[in-house]
């Protein structure tokens, strides 16, 4: 499949283009995307989507969400595939995603991990077994992300709110009082170079269940973003993430 890696200068962006590279899931990279220009000598990239003249089975986003709807307008012009894997997305650009996903395949995941996919469940499961438990989530990133909460964190309260319907986000708890009912906390640590970690912590008065995925290389969300192309390629128009993935195989 020849791809189109949307933020090609990032640390993701460097990453899937190594294994697409190395031949991971038959990829091959025909071009990059990003604001600032970048040399390479693999394929040719491109700092203006008005410029870009390659044919392209799918396009990988690891860019920045403000990006969101130039990409998206390329492509639908395109009729081409896209795999956005960048979170933060404001109000107004999800609605533009959901509209792009009526005219293309749109692939749409705050996490490329299939581990995280799993979390999800088990998540959902546990809230499910233990309606009057406590849930924390708490999720640990490197000094230089941009967002808080992740959109991993995001991704896991809103499935938990899938199982608890009148649940309420507490981000932090600066200045707070007790803890009211049908609360889940979310708090975001920034330190360091940690990949990604993410803890759902569920208790009641007589035990705590403590559910985490950790990444250890960001290769791990590269990975994911060839699958869900490799997956996305051939799909009719509409919105797939992991869980549709996973459910396919």
């Amino acid at each position: 499949m020849k791809i189109l890696i949307c933020g090609v200068g990032g640390r993701m962006g460097k990453e899937v283009a190594k294994l697409a590279l190395a031949g991971i899931r038959s990829a091959s990279v025909v071009a990059g995307y990003d604001v600032l220009p970048i040399d390479t000598r693999e394929f040719p990239t491109y700092t203006d989507w008005n410029t870009v003249e390659c044919d392209v089975d799918c396009i990988v986003d690891f860019s920045h969400h403000a990006g969101t709807e130039a990409l998206l307008d390329f492509a639908t012009r395109r009729k081409i595939p896209v795999v956005l894997a960048t979170t933060g997305h404001t109000d107004e650009e999800k609605s533009l995603i959901e509209q792009a996903a009526k005219q293309i395949p749109l692939f749409h995941s705050a996490n490329m991990s299939l581990g995280i996919a799993l979390l999800v469940e088990l998540a959902k499961l546990t809230a499910k077994t233990f309606p009057e438990a406590d849930i924390e989530i708490i999720e640990k990133h490197h000094n230089r992300k941009l967002d808080a909460p992740s959109g991993t964190a995001l991704l896991l309260a809103n499935a938990i709110r899938e199982i608890r319907e009148k649940a309420k986000f507490v981000f932090g708890r600066s200045g707070q009082a007790k803890r009211a009912e049908d609360e889940i906390g979310i708090h975001a640590i920034r330190m360091g170079n940690i990949v990604g970690e993410h803890e759902v912590i569920v208790g009641t008065d007589t035990q705590t269940i403590t559910l985490k995925h950790e990444a250890h290389s960001r290769s791990l969300f590269a990975e994911g973003a060839l699958a869900a192309a490799e997956y996305l390629i051939g799909k009719p128009c509409g919105l797939y993430d992991m869980k549709k993935m996973i459910e396919s195989d």
